[in-house]
């Protein structure tokens, strides 16, 4: 009984001291003073140079979407992931045009994790840099707005 009482006590004090991860997406929303065709240039420009694949389809449309910018790069991948995990974030932006010198700009950005490299991917909150908010200040650079 005394046993049964100990390991009771050990597993509730494991379970309550873990920290679930923080889930959801990062937004952010922002009315800029350009037009619609040079914040969707300033848009691309940060997300490519940021590391982040294109894919907006016929490049017209009011969504840009990329896909999954990987976190880390570097030659000893395999044995930092294995030990430490990994993350990866991906970004969607939607950019409507409220006049002919303004611009409304909307930013999703998604960030995952895991803690292993057998583990699954789960959602977190991104990092500082990779943040919604961050993203509208590197495209606020770029139009020279800051």
């Amino acid at each position: 009984m005394r046993r049964l009482t100990w390991l009771s006590l050990v597993i509730l004090t494991v379970g309550c001291s873990t920290i679930p991860p923080q889930q959801g997406t990062d937004n952010a929303e922002i009315l800029l003073a350009a037009p619609e065709s040079q914040v969707r240039a300033a848009v691309i420009q940060v997300l490519v140079e940021g590391g982040y694949p294109i894919q907006q389809g016929d490049g017209k449309g009011p969504v840009v979407r990329t896909g999954y910018r990987e976190e880390m790069d570097s030659p000893v991948d395999a044995l930092h992931r294995s030990r430490f995990g990994k993350g990866r974030s991906r970004v969607e932006v939607t950019i409507v045009p409220e006049s002919d010198t303004s611009t409304r700009l909307t930013i999703q950005v998604a960030y995952e994790g895991k803690d292993s490299l057998f583990a699954s991917w789960q959602p977190y909150v991104p990092t500082l840099p990779h943040s919604a908010a961050n993203q509208i200040r590197l495209i606020k650079n770029a139009l020279g707005l800051l």
